[in-house]
């Protein structure tokens, strides 16, 4: 029996558990990337099906009803009206929240009168006893006219109900719940018989919306169907009407809630975590908990990658056959690789948090809590979202304020929220704090390493917010937009889910950032081993002469290091560094980290990489010297460190405050399409983070 493959579209409300039935089908067999032309996330999955069938699973952007008010909801709309899309779906699962029926409804009418094969699968069902719910499924389904799966994806259960319903799709109803003409009947009948064969409420999305339809002709309209704005927006207003009036009957006899029988720990969290005093606090431990963890518990597994690399590098110089190979791999790639990878715990340990907060509904709690603070500086509430993202990266951050409607509110936001600490300043942060700040505890509890991390991260979220209060006064916003967060319930977080997204992200970010790095780690690694000039090409005679000229007894042992140094100060990269170096000097760098700090305009981690290939390629000591070694054993010319507390912190307010990532800026451009609002976001940011750079070191030095 041949295979036959087939489409499958979830589609639902944001947190109906969409992602976990996703997630549960699918497994790790998935590929995530973006839509044709637009930058909205994709994510395709594919899973194996009973009667030899196998489905390309195709989990769809959250939207609240196919009446489109945001690009990711236009996605859905326009993949559902356009047969010749190639992920154009055989059949359609609409996934709902037990405890949200009648909101989650309304969109699966709204499908089902598309006449596609439709299944209605019900998730987070392990909570009907605690809430008191019960369903008459024959009723519903009678209503619905579809099957109804019951799922819970938090045990696991109904899966493979759903698998056996997706397989025997052919059986399902594409009968509509209503009859789109009962809008406006005399309107609609004449669309019928001018368009009989298409389907009524197909050119009634047409009508009333801006879909880009593809490869599927545009059907054209004679002004007798043409209306004003303000009518369509009238009759879209009389179709949620009389859609939810049909749910309303349907759940009179299809659902049953006994309140005497609940026992609902919401409310009372809620209470105690929105607190306008303890919501705060709270809020405040659990950042706390996040950085202590951040740093105690992946101490172990980074001190274990960085001397394994550093004991590669060293294997490789002893163990190849000696040449300019060998020394790219000794001195280039693996110290450069290294720079990154050592830092994957910490990486991890982020995402690993940041999913659990969101798994568990809390992050919800967090944005509610902080729109209060938000509306104190002119932005909207739905700002938070892509400043609590900007944790992970700016650039889908960025990208998510286009659920924000006010023009201006969106603006600042997108300006503002590079400010945000993300992922890739962790590595930067990490190894600077780990040389300045002594591993030691505050009353025997706190890190101050811990605490020092958390403090970054709150100045990057007060310098967000003090620079959209300028923009606010600046730009003269006027006008603003309500803010509307779902609240869902709290729920133990999905190790499946946490583990496939802590994956991802984490892998996301080495693979992205190492290409970056690889590539850089060659360049450097050649620029620091050729020089032009006598000086690059006579060192090591210089060096002897100079030794055993000197007054002063030295240890010859010392010529293979000196030599390393001069030949890289008088090689192309230390050529370039020092040209830089009187621009970089008064916030306390040599030419080394000036380098470095130009280096990762491509991507803040790479600072860390690039330093560890001029290291590499300035030491020839046999010794196995990690890359926290060797910053924290750099030296200047008067025998002082060079990672001391005033440089260090310098550096730490550097990348706390500067734009530092050519992608962002590029995100700016294509969300703004100007390149006014990013070279004003690059030089102001640039500007502001060496002014404060400069006036640290110069008062802690």
């Amino acid at each position: 029996m041949s295979i036959q493959n087939i489409t499958v579209a979830l589609i639902g409300n944001p947190n109906t558990g969409k992602t976990s039935v996703f997630n549960q089908l699918t497994g790790l067999n998935q590929q995530v990337g973006n839509y044709p032309g637009i930058t909205v996330e994709k994510k395709l999955g594919f899973c194996k099906l009973p009667n030899n069938i196998k489905a390309n699973i195709l989990d769809l952007p959250g939207t609240y009803s196919l009446n489109a008010s945001s690009i990711d909801e236009n996605v859905v709309i326009e993949l559902l009206l356009n047969k010749n899309d190639k992920l154009y779906p055989d059949v359609a699962v609409v996934v709902t929240d037990v405890e949200n029926l009648k909101r989650n409804l309304l969109l699966f009418t709204q499908i089902k009168d598309l006449e596609i094969p439709t299944i209605l699968v019900v998730n987070m069902t392990d909570r009907m006893k605690s809430k008191g719910i019960s369903l008459d499924i024959p009723h519903l389904e009678e209503q619905l006219k579809t099957k109804i799966v019951l799922v819970s994806t938090r045990k696991g259960i109904g899966i493979d109900d759903l698998k056996n319903q997706i397989a025997d799709y052919k059986s399902l109803s594409t009968e509509p719940c209503l009859n789109a003409s009962s809008i406006d009947v005399e309107y609609f009948n004449r669309l019928r018989i001018a368009f009989p064969n298409q389907l009524l409420y197909k050119l009634w999305l047409v009508i009333t919306q801006d879909v880009n339809f593809l490869n599927l002709e545009r059907i054209e309209m004679n002004s007798s169907f043409t209306k004003p704005h303000s009518e369509l927006k009238r009759m879209q207003q009389k179709e949620t009407i009389k859609r939810y009036q049909f749910i309303n009957d349907t759940l009179k006899v299809g659902l049953a809630i006994d309140s005497e029988n609940a026992s609902d720990l919401r409310s009372k969290l809620d209470r105690v975590l929105t607190h306008k005093i303890f919501g705060y606090v709270i809020f405040f431990g659990v950042l706390l908990l996040i950085f202590q963890s951040i740093f105690d518990w992946s101490s172990y597994p980074m001190d274990f990658i960085d001397s394994s690399f550093a004991s590669l590098a060293d294997f490789a110089k002893k163990h190849l056959p000696a040449g300019e190979f060998t020394n790219l791999i000794s001195e280039g790639i693996i110290p450069g690789i290294g720079g990154i990878v050592i830092f994957i715990p910490q990486i991890a340990f982020l995402f690993l948090f940041i999913s659990m907060l969101e798994e568990s509904g809390y992050m919800s709690r967090v944005v509610f809590l902080m729109d209060k603070i938000m509306r104190r500086y002119g932005l909207s509430g739905k700002s938070v979202v892509p400043l609590i993202s900007g944790t992970a990266c700016a650039i889908p951050a960025i990208m998510s304020a286009r659920n924000i409607e006010n023009w201006k509110e969106r603006l600042i936001t997108i300006l503002v929220t590079p400010f945000i600490t993300c992922s890739a300043r962790l590595p930067v942060y990490a190894i600077i704090i780990a040389l300045i700040i002594p591993n030691k505890r505050l009353f025997g509890v706190f890190s101050l390493q811990g605490l020092t991390l958390m403090i970054l991260y709150l100045l990057g979220f007060a310098m967000a917010i003090f620079s959209a209060f300028i923009l606010n006064k600046i730009l003269k916003l006027k006008t603003k937009s309500y803010f509307v967060v779902e609240m869902p319930n709290y729920k133990l977080p999905l190790l499946k889910n946490v583990g496939i997204n802590v994956l991802e992200k984490t892998k996301s970010f080495v693979f992205g950032a190492g290409k970056i790095i690889l590539a850089i780690s060659i360049i450097l690694w050649f620029l620091g081993s050729h020089g032009p000039g006598e000086k690059f090409k006579n060192a090591q005679q210089i060096i002897e002469n100079e030794v055993y000229s000197s007054q002063n007894k030295i240890n010859p042992s010392v010529i293979p290091d000196r030599v390393s140094e001069y030949k890289l100060e008088n090689s192309y990269i230390g050529i370039i560094g020092k040209s830089i170096e009187p621009a970089i000097k008064p916030l306390g760098y040599d030419w080394k980290i000036g380098i470095a700090v130009v280096t990762s305009f491509a991507a803040r981690e790479v600072f860390v990489g690039t330093l560890a290939t001029i290291y590499s390629v300035g030491s020839q000591s046999d010794d196995e010297s990690t890359i926290k070694n060797r910053m924290e054993t750099e030296v200047r010319a008067d025998g002082s460190k060079v990672f001391n507390f005033a440089t260090g912190v310098s550096l730490l307010l550097f990348y706390a405050f500067a734009m530092q990532c050519a992608s962002t800026v590029a995100i700016t451009k294509k969300e703004t399409n100007s390149w006014k609002w990013p070279i004003i976001q690059l030089v102001f940011m640039s500007g502001f983070a060496y002014l404060t750079a400069l006036l640290a070191y110069q008062f802690l030095k």
